[in-house]
């Protein structure tokens, strides 16, 4: 039987040749309709494309994907900095794909394993479904994730909510009383995962446990950012009764936290406690205390999994926990 072309997924799918090209190569512009059309007609017909059937008779690539949404964030840019000197050390190029729509994540999942592009990707804080799960899967993609899970997907997890609860522990042995919490997922997308979320749930179980209580006038929630972060701080702060403490669900809003205090003349952690979460490389250079999850070494370890992976596809899957741990510095 002759190969298949592109001209027989056009002709079948009823679209144009240039439309069975964006699918693959610019899937975030072509409707979800017509996308989900097209690659039906490629799984049903067998069809990859000329190039991509050389890379897979070579078998190797020698590049790794990394899809993440916010790659610009400071904690992303550290776990990205883990991969990349792990690659480097694999001799490995690192392809990232930016992420800034649920239609833009499903194409790139939808399109990335009928290329054969990559040798294996890396997904960051994103969910997937069973769905994209088994098509990774179907065309031996080799994937791992960091911060989210899935049972047949290796990856390294982060327990978002033990981490508040870690932060709710030291405070209350820090003696503070009057603790408050900012996080900074009101924008979050339904396709990531919201952390100020289970942060916030760990915080209030641990400050449960301990006999004290988090009033709803004491959690502020707004977008990611040192400046969203600074306005919720002063409302917080403006209160008849102003909280001691201050739990941020990330660093960057804790810098936030600590200029608003700054502005109001606070003493830090004399009059106000400030705790974070991520222990970015500024977090040691303001001498702000908070929970490390290792972000390097969490790009570092999914790298290790997936090398292991590709080197044999038949090795069990593994999850691996980070463990997390109290950064204690100068703000609490």
């Amino acid at each position: 039987m002759s190969p298949v072309t592109i001209y027989d997924v056009a002709e079948k799918a009823e679209v144009s040749i240039a439309t069975v090209s964006r699918v693959l190569n610019a899937p975030h512009r072509v409707n979800e309709i017509t996308r989900r059309r097209v690659l039906a007609t490629i799984d049903d017909l067998g069809f990859v494309p000329k190039a991509e059937a050389t890379a897979r008779a070579r078998r190797v690539t020698n590049r790794v994907g990394v899809l993440a949404p916010f790659f610009t964030y400071p904690s992303f840019v550290q776990r990205l900095r883990g991969i990349s000197d792990a690659l480097a050390g694999a001799s490995c190029e690192l392809v990232i794909y930016n992420v800034d729509s649920a239609h833009r994540l499903r194409g790139y999942l939808e399109s990335l394993p009928i290329l054969r592009r990559l040798d294996g990707l890396i997904l960051i804080s994103v969910l997937v479904d069973d769905k994209i799960v088994e098509r990774l899967l179907a065309h031996n993609l080799q994937t791992v994730v960091i911060e989210t899970s899935h049972p047949a997907l290796g990856g390294v997890e982060i327990d978002n909510r033990y981490g508040g609860e870690m932060a709710a522990q030291y405070l209350i042995g820090k003696g503070r009383r009057r603790m408050a919490f900012i996080g900074g997922d009101v924008e979050i997308p339904n396709y990531t995962l919201r952390t100020s979320v289970l942060r916030l749930a760990g915080f209030r179980a641990g400050l449960q446990a301990a006999g004290a209580t988090l009033p709803d006038e004491y959690v502020a929630q707004g977008e990611h950012g040192v400046e969203p972060a600074r306005v919720l701080a002063h409302a917080l702060l403006g209160l008849e009764k102003p909280p001691d403490a201050i739990f941020a669900a990330n660093d960057t809003l804790a810098l936030g936290v600590l200029k608003a205090a700054r502005e109001r003349g606070l003493r830090i952690p004399g009059d106000l406690a400030v705790i974070g979460f991520d222990d970015l490389d500024t977090a040691d250079h303001i001498g702000l205390t908070t929970i490390c999850q290792s972000l390097d070494e969490s790009g570092r370890v999914a790298v290790e999994l997936l090398l292991a992976r590709l080197a044999d596809p038949d090795r069990a899957v593994h999850h691996v926990r980070l463990p997390l741990s109290v950064i204690e510095r100068d703000t609490a």
